[in-house]
């Protein structure tokens, strides 16, 4: 068989996202995923293994409708959010003909579920400080040289940990009404507390909203994500989603974590991880090796050192598992660092005292 010959062309050329556990690594202490140093047990009830499950199961969608404070319409669940980032270009991008707008350095599987898709991908110029505004976004929508149906934004973004201002999101929304603007908060329970876009799904049609229970909630190993916005929106990308997207034990747990004692517990594991976060971006500002810490809004700090490649192998020649940037735009020497347990970061400031000592 000619393998080259079967293969589509657009998947041939096609670049995978590199996860982190994807990328490997040899270690044991993995601070390069955003992962919650720890999850809480939870019951299964395993009596209903033998029948499917719902495609959008009610109590699930009604418990997180509940949660983020919308109509349950306006909810779909899925595996993680980057199912809802596929089922998005899917729904709404003309195959090989139009495509979506990114703003690198950024999540990595928009790009690649257009790229998937065979969607066509342009970018947004950020400016000199990483910041994005409306104006940078509706010039890009302008040059881009095909109909963009998507505008992809992070906030708070990754691997930047910046926030978009709701002003220029509203200014988008307005500029751009015929366009999704998708804005993806899977860490958006880490922002403060008064930053809340929910409101106006009421007023933009066009806003789509994608959230997780990745990553505040400790539950990336179940993958569960949401995808909030206007009913018409939801209705038509569960035309296209897989007959049974969520399995039983996740819609068990993600509804246990829904709960009121599971957000009472998430809360609190979310305002424990803002104080070591902050504690260590204060630690790694005296630290001679580090040029820049960028501010964080996630469970997780960009940190731009003198010499990223070597901190980085040095630290996995220690078993300490970091996610590199350095080959994205503009993120030369920049790696990131997930806020893992206290024994974790502990073990992370020794190496880099060790890291100093070693280069001195």
């Amino acid at each position: 068989m000619d393998f080259d010959k079967l293969v589509v062309k657009h998947v041939k050329e096609l670049i995978p996202y590199q996860s982190a556990r994807r990328i490997g690594g040899h270690g044991h202490n993995f601070l390069n995923a955003n992962e919650s140093p720890k999850s809480e047990g939870y019951f299964l009830n395993s009596s209903t293994l033998n029948r499917y499950p719902d495609c959008q199961p009610e109590a699930l969608v009604e418990a997180y409708a509940d949660y983020a404070g919308v109509h349950k319409s306006n909810v779909l669940v899925g595996r993680g959010s980057d199912e809802a980032i596929g089922l998005i270009i899917r729904t709404f991008c003309e195959y090989g003909e139009e495509g979506i707008l990114i703003a690198p350095p950024t999540y990595g599987m928009y790009e690649v579920a257009a790229r998937t898709n065979n969607a066509k991908v342009f970018e947004i110029e950020r400016h000199e400080d990483f910041s994005v505004d409306a104006l940078a976004i509706i010039e890009a929508y302008k040059k881009a040289p095909f109909k963009v149906k998507a505008v992809f934004i992070d906030s708070p973004a990754n691997p930047l940990g910046s926030i978009l201002n709701q002003e220029e999101l509203c200014k988008v929304l307005e500029a751009l009404p015929e366009t999704l603007i998708v804005v993806d908060e899977a860490y958006i329970e880490f922002a403060p507390s008064d930053y809340d876009i929910t409101p106006l799904l009421d007023k933009y049609d066009n806003l789509l909203i994608l959230r997780t229970l990745s990553k505040a909630f400790a539950l990336a190993g179940i993958r569960c994500g949401f995808a909030l916005g206007h009913q018409t929106l939801i209705a038509s990308m569960l035309k296209v989603i897989d007959p049974y997207p969520v399995c039983d034990p996740v819609v068990q747990i993600a509804t246990q974590a829904l709960s009121g004692n599971g957000i009472n517990m998430m809360q609190e594991r979310v305002l424990n991880c803002i104080t070591d976060r902050d504690n260590l971006k204060d630690y790694l500002l005296s630290l001679s090796c580090v040029e820049k810490v960028f501010s964080s809004y996630g469970n997780y700090l960009l940190v731009k050192f003198n010499d990223g490649p070597k901190l980085f192998e040095f630290m996995a020649q220690r078993g300490i598992i970091l996610r590199s940037f350095e080959n994205k735009k503009g993120l030369h020497n920049c790696i990131r660092i997930s806020i893992g347990s206290k024994s974790e970061i502990d073990e992370l400031k020794k190496a880099l005292l060790a890291f100093i000592e070693t280069a001195s």
